[in-house]
């Protein structure tokens, strides 16, 4: 008798709005499965969104996985000083601790105006160019890099330069080597930044954090390039993907949409359904061990054991979530897990909330005529990457 193979990442999908029809039955055989991952390695994939907040929060539940996901290059020896995701408390409090001033409401709400300048003036070229367009790499995917720049004071001289190596850092490239050239060019840049700080002190958040925590010996400058580094990393690709994903699930459901034009005060309530009704951030981000034995239903899990939580399985638990696999703006659904749960819940949630809002809402007002160029059915779309989302999306208007 031969073993039946395990379910493996990435799964494909049958619906791109919807995830792997995979996940639905794992989901229903029990919170917790067996699955592989790409390279074939067992995995525990936590399936349902009450064990997934038990996973999430669980102290016996090591972040410190070792994984080599990040661009590397063969002559690449850079120390990972500063990756906080990859670290437990108490040493990811402590690198957490220091962004909360930067990433907390109250600045978050300060930069609302900024943001709104850079979605105008996206919007500007836009409209000034004229249909038909990919409204992934001339919107959704330029508005997070350029609030990017402003939040790390990058000069407006140097937006190209930064706008170029965040799309080759994309985990949508299918080049490794493009992403290792990348990966060496952001971090001298960040580099430059951090010995510019004496110089301009408050220009920006890497050199604000240089100017206060590296004379004190609260930061060095291995673990401040790393931290800017891994801000990128999660602040381009996922808001990228959710507001195209967001502008095609609207145009999808032209009701709802016809609703959000007619009454802007739904735009926060549907900008929290489309982060539970997309969960672009799935198997890879919420990559986990155990540290202790221990059960979670039926599963007998052993320390060293490698465990996933899927995000986009959670989000769409009926038990959590009525009719989860309809997209409703009037749903009450801020407790989704897009952004996790736990000491580990993602520290720029308030920034992505402001940037989803704005970027939706000015295409929303801007392009009352906005509708796909080509059929839904031929949209590419990144489904072996871990941040899904269309490669494309043509519109016109």
């Amino acid at each position: 008798m031969t073993e039946t193979p395990l379910p493996a990442f990435p799964m494909k999908r049958s619906c791109p709005l919807a995830p792997p029809d995979e996940y639905r039955r794992m989901r229903d055989t029990a919170p917790v499965v067996r699955a592989a991952l790409p390279n074939g390695a067992p995995v525990w994939a936590v399936t349902r969104y009450a064990e997934a907040r038990r996973i999430l929060s669980d102290p016996r539940i090591s972040s410190n996985t070792g994984r080599p996901e990040r661009p590397r290059g063969p002559d690449d020896d850079r120390p990972d000083d500063g990756f906080f995701v990859d670290l437990d408390p108490p040493e990811h409090s402590r690198f957490r601790r220091l962004l909360i001033p930067e990433l907390g409401a109250r600045p978050m709400a300060a930069m609302r105006p900024a943001i709104q300048r850079i979605a105008a003036t996206a919007m500007d070229e836009l409209l000034e160019a004229g249909p038909p367009a990919d409204l992934v790499a001339r919107y959704a995917r330029l508005v997070p890099a350029r609030v990017l720049c402003a939040l790390f004071g990058v000069p407006a001289a140097d937006h190209g330069f930064f706008e170029s190596r965040l799309r080759r850092l994309s985990v949508t490239s299918m080049d490794p080597s493009v992403a290792a050239q990348a990966s060496k060019d952001v971090r001298g840049y960040l580099r430059d930044l951090v010995g510019d700080a004496e110089k301009r002190p408050d220009d920006g958040m890497i050199r604000r954090l240089a100017a206060r925590h590296l004379p004190t010996g609260e930061l060095t400058t291995d673990e401040l390039v790393n931290m800017g580094f891994l801000m990128l990393l999660a602040g381009y690709d996922s808001p990228a993907n959710t507001i195209s994903l967001g502008v095609l699930t609207l145009l999808r459901h032209p009701a709802q949409l016809a609703a959000l034009r007619a009454d802007p005060g739904l735009l926060p309530g549907a900008v929290e359904e489309l982060l539970r009704f997309h969960s672009v951030q799935d198997w890879v981000s919420f990559d986990r061990v155990a540290t202790a034995d221990m059960e979670v239903g039926s599963a007998r899990i052993r320390a060293g054991d490698r465990l996933t939580v899927l995000a986009a399985s959670a989000n769409r638990d009926e038990r959590a979530f009525e009719n989860p696999d309809a997209f409703d703006i009037s749903r009450q659904a801020r407790h989704h897990l897009a952004f996790g749960h736990g000491v580990h819940q993602c520290v720029g949630g308030n920034l992505a909330r402001a940037e989803l809002r704005i970027a939706v809402g000015t295409l929303l007002a801007r392009m009352p005529a906005l509708r796909l160029a080509v059929p839904f059915e031929e949209l590419p779309f990144a489904h072996d990457a871990p941040f899904f989302g269309p490669h494309e999306l043509p519109v016109t208007w």
